[in-house]
């Protein structure tokens, strides 16, 4: 990737400086002391992090080093120790979050007959879908689509038909409605080629701009991360380093995670 950084995000984690009144932002998350136990041993301890509305922040570090399960706990899947409080724009306390999740892949009967307006359509509605789709909450679901970068052709396509990038795009659908306090992407483009990445990252951060929501992105890939967070983290059990995006990528914790060589004239 390119140093330039041609399709990088606006900085807006400053709402000041991106000329935003905080009216329609979203709430900001602050974790303290978060540990994760299980019967084989310590999975995460002692996380601290803090995770502003508008800002993109990747999660890095080593297979195994607890990132899926950060989410989950995020997610309120499985049970830990410690604090994750939600807070709104004006430091208010919010006690019952929205929290939209992409996950890495989908596992589905892909000889399944459900098509993408039957998921979207259950989501919008306690009617059965298998006793068809009601007007609204099919235009609602058209609605959704279009909201994350697809067109309302997809509704009638079968869910195991779907290409990597289209899967992605109707998950992130799904996970936009109704619209989250805290997006979670949890290496969400590890299916999909490369144009499909870049348009991916790309509508995210339109979304960012656009609603000031909090975004944790998983990933393994780098240049991503370098690309189109606006901060980063290194996990590994704990949180090792965080802060900007560069400051954590040209850190000592950083290169020995990932075997990275030292800048010039920097011993090893």
């Amino acid at each position: 990737m390119t140093q330039e950084k041609p399709h990088s995000c606006p900085d807006c984690s400053n709402c000041a400086q991106a000329g935003c009144n905080c009216v329609d932002c979203q709430c900001s998350v602050r974790i303290r002391g978060l540990g994760v136990k299980k019967k084989d041993g310590v999975i995460l301890h002692d996380v601290n992090l803090n995770v502003r509305h508008g800002e993109i922040m990747a999660l890095i570090g080593r297979n195994g080093a607890g990132k899926t399960t950060l989410l989950k706990a995020l997610l309120g899947r499985i049970p830990y120790t410690g604090e994750i409080q939600f807070t709104s724009h004006k430091g208010e306390r919010v006690e019952k979050p929205k929290i939209g999740y992409v996950p890495q892949n989908l596992l589905f009967d892909h000889s399944s007959p459900m098509s993408v307006g039957d998921m979207l359509c259950a989501n919008l509605s306690r009617f059965p879908v298998w006793l068809g789709q009601k007007k609204t909450a099919r235009r609602r679901a058209a609605e959704m689509l279009e909201r994350a970068g697809a067109g309302p052709e997809l509704l009638n396509k079968k869910l195991g038909n779907l290409s990597g990038g289209e899967l992605q795009r109707v998950l992130l659908a799904f996970a936009l409605e109704p619209m989250p306090d805290l997006l979670l992407l949890d290496e969400p483009v590890s299916a999909v080629d490369r144009r499909g990445i870049e348009v991916f990252y790309e509508l995210v951060c339109s979304l960012r701009v656009r609603y000031h929501m909090p975004v944790i992105l998983v990933s393994h890939d780098l240049s991503h991360v370098r690309q189109y967070a606006t901060s980063a983290a290194l996990l590994d059990r704990t949180i090792r380093i965080s802060g900007e995006v560069e400051q954590v990528m040209a850190s000592r914790e950083v290169r020995e995670t990932f075997g990275l060589p030292a800048p010039e004239g920097e011993e090893q």
